[in-house]
């Protein structure tokens, strides 16, 4: 990857993208902007450690354990995420 592909890729995207890319949904082309972006960019590194690591060790909880009140507080905090 050249210099050039990893500065079309901001770190705002690849926040954004960082899910379909652990779950492998990514389009080639989109997967390697990513990966070449993390390739220069240790804080997006450290942050996609950081969301497996959560997806790890959350991702075993089911969906049930979550109180209503802890749900909707989660879903509030996250419903403007993308704007």
């Amino acid at each position: 990857m050249t210099q050039d592909i990893v500065a079309e890729m901001p770190c705002r995207e690849l926040v954004e993208l960082v899910t379909d890319y652990v779950e492998d949904r990514l389009a080639p082309l989109h997967r390697a902007r990513f990966e070449a972006h993390l390739a220069e960019c240790g804080e997006c590194t450290t942050y996609l450690d950081q969301m497996r690591q959560t997806i790890r060790l959350l991702g075993r909880l089911p969906e049930d354990s979550l109180s209503p009140e802890a749900a909707e507080t989660l879903t509030a905090a996250f419903r403007d995420w993308s704007r």
